[in-house]
């Protein structure tokens, strides 16, 4: 059976943790990784659909861990914020390299090497093609990168949120740590706050269930995977109000 060629989304937020830069290292951004993420990304070209990017800064500096070790929980969190910025511009290099056009907007200003978001202006560069990465999360500390990828996936009316992970979706334990987990298809936002499962933190879900918008659990590290989910196969986790996808 031939691949399915449409899209089943106009414009999607893609949520990329900063670990999924690291490969083999221990921290940083491992250029391999980078570019296989960025072929990935390349490989929907032909599916003309608009894509916004969030990622996380984990791989380089963690605030919440930070503040868990005594360092003031503000200072850590712009650390943090700070971290994704580097991680946006890694991936921005990758991307462009592959000819596609690339913006980076941040919610710190720092002109010299990214915009600063501007909702409107966000929007009107994915109607042109250009794909949007997201950087330095909310600009607030005590918010993470999963609340800044719902906060942007509503601001520029995403039609889902794509969050890439290292695993094949959602289970009801830690399917590394356990063998015997569980995957699920397909389950509620109520239910992934009720039974604590970590998809993304708890104000993410309850941006995401407010404003009706889902998400998409899947691995990031199987080749393919991102344009299977966005041509609309039944690969990884649905979460939503409804649990029947579109």
């Amino acid at each position: 059976m031939s691949e399915k060629k449409k899209a089943a989304f106009k414009r999607i937020l893609l949520k990329l943790s900063g670990e999924a830069l690291l490969g083999k290292q221990s921290t940083g951004v491992d250029p391999d990784i980078a570019n296989y993420i960025a072929d990935e990304i390349k490989s929907l070209s032909d599916l003309k659909i608009q894509i916004g990017i969030v990622i996380g800064g984990g791989n380089i500096f963690r605030g919440i861990e930070a503040s868990a070790k005594g360092m003031d929980r503000t200072t850590a969190d712009y650390m943090g914020m700070l971290a994704t910025v580097i991680n946006s511009l890694a991936l921005q290099s990758a991307l462009e390299m592959r000819g596609l056009p690339t913006r980076v907007q941040s919610s710190i200003e720092m002109r010299e090497i990214a915009e600063p978001f501007i909702q409107r202006k966000a929007v009107r560069h994915l109607e042109k093609g250009r794909i949007v990465i997201f950087a330095g999360g909310t600009g607030n500390p005590y918010f993470s990168t999963d609340t800044a990828a719902s906060l942007r996936a509503m601001e520029i009316q995403a039609d889902v949120i794509m969050k890439a992970t290292k695993v094949d979706g959602v289970y009801n334990a830690d399917p590394v740590k356990n063998k015997s987990a569980v995957m699920f298809k397909k389950i509620s936002y109520i239910d992934v706050l009720t039974k604590n499962l970590k998809v993304m933190d708890s104000t993410a879900i309850t941006l995401c269930r407010d404003n009706l918008l889902p998400i998409i659990v899947f691995n990031l590290q199987k080749k393919g995977n991102i344009r299977s989910v966005v041509c609309g196969k039944k690969i990884g986790t649905y979460v939503g109000e409804s649990t029947t996808p579109p």
